[in-house]
């Protein structure tokens, strides 16, 4: 009974371990099955990927500014007065010589008159004075003749050489009072000329626009007083701020393009007129001023514009996606997919312009297309699926499969 008893044991213990074997047999089959499923799915990362472009780029840069008047003409009377006439108004149009404001003109007009009168005083003193020559010089001559006879004295020919001597310089005083009295007419008659004020600039275009009016009709004002501010607004001038990182590539010459709140979905165009040589010392930014042509007189001065400036245009470049820039080591480059056997291939690339999504690269083997969603789970050689094509690595699995 013993044996018996014994031999059941030991059957029972092979039994169980057998099973053991089995059990672990099977368990390292399922291991090693998910282990394959695992790297499996390594070899086929999902990713999207673009296309690497070929042709021009253009590194732009937007600053904001505003619009000057090209140029503007203060309109102010050289003399006090009372404003009669206001001729022009806000917005007006204005052309060059125009007879803008006149002032009440009553005191001029007789000061004009007394000049006038002072100048027919002195002109008949004048003819006064040369009629009195006349005489003294005939009475000269004839005590000189008198005194070559014997007849007249040594005295009396002196006397009628000082009456004719003293003749000649009241002549010469009352041609003196005379050109001063003109001179006197002409005084009064320029004042009186300045009760008519004129928008009388020099340079520019022959017709500008009224931007503001600081007086009435009614108000006196003095001399030099500002009446109104005449602008011209075609060419119009824009006005930017440029920092030294874009100062060196700006001339002048350049396009620009600008947009404004006013007309969002228009453009207009200019180009670079003047750059300051002098940075400010508060900013440390650069006046920039732009010439910008505005016939339709659309654009006024004192609205914010945004301007658009191409710094540089590259003909012929390499472009990729900004999505597709991916730091590894401290370097940038792309990762470029291999149609033949659907693998990533890192490609450390030099970056150059941006323009807006897409950036210019330089490096080698950047042909084909690029990933630009995914990179995060990638390495050089990492294989790819790209689910838009449904393409993968061609395994050797796949192939066996198709045999």
């Amino acid at each position: 009974m013993a044996m018996k008893y014994s031999n059941r044991i030991i059957a029972r213990t092979v039994t169980v371990g057998m099973a053991l074997s089995l059990i672990l047999l099977a368990a390292s089959c399922d291991t090693q099955d998910e282990r394959r499923s695992d790297a499996g799915q390594r070899r086929a990362a999902p990713v999207e990927a673009a296309l690497i472009d070929s042709g021009s780029i253009e590194l732009r840069r937007t600053f904001s500014g505003t619009l000057e008047a090209s140029a503007e003409f203060v309109v102010a009377p050289k003399i006090s007065g009372h404003i009669e006439h206001l001729n022009v108004r806000l917005a007006d149009a204005v052309r060059r010589g125009q007879i803008v404001a006149e002032l009440d003109d009553d005191e001029y007009v007789q000061a004009v008159n007394q000049a006038k009168a002072d100048l027919a005083v002195a002109s008949a003193n004048r003819v006064e004075a040369e009629s009195a020559l006349e005489i003294a010089a005939r009475e000269f001559e004839r005590i000189k003749t008198l005194h070559q006879r014997g007849v007249a004295s040594a005295s009396q020919l002196d006397e009628a050489m000082a009456a004719k001597s003293a003749g000649r310089a009241r002549l010469e005083v009352a041609v003196a009072q005379v050109t001063r009295a003109e001179a006197a007419v002409e005084t009064a008659n320029i004042r009186l000329g300045y009760t008519r004020i004129k928008a009388d600039w020099t340079g520019g275009a022959d017709s500008r626009v009224v931007a503001e009016r600081f007086v009435d009709e009614g108000q006196t004002v003095t001399a030099n007083a500002e009446l109104l501010r005449i602008v011209e607004l075609d060419p119009i001038t824009g006005v930017i701020f440029v920092s030294e990182k874009d100062y060196a590539r700006l001339r002048p010459g350049q396009d620009v393009t600008l947009s404004t709140d006013a007309y969002p979905r228009e453009q207009f165009h200019g180009e670079i007129e003047r750059i300051s040589p002098i940075f400010r010392q508060a900013t440390r930014q650069a006046r920039v001023e732009l010439t910008i042509d505005n016939p339709e007189l659309r654009l006024k001065p004192g609205m914010f514009v945004r301007t658009t400036v191409v710094l540089e245009r590259i003909p012929q470049a390499t472009i990729v996606p900004g999505q597709a820039l991916t730091l590894r080591d401290r370097q940038t480059g792309v990762f470029v997919v291999n149609e033949e056997d659907m693998t990533a291939a890192w490609r450390p690339v030099e970056v150059g312009i941006r323009e807006g999504d897409r950036v210019q690269v330089t490096g080698e083997g950047l042909q084909g297309r690029v990933v630009v969603l995914g990179q995060q789970i990638l390495d050089d050689g990492s294989p790819v699926i790209i689910p838009e094509s449904g393409r993968t690595r061609k395994s050797s699995d796949s192939r066996e499969g198709q045999k």
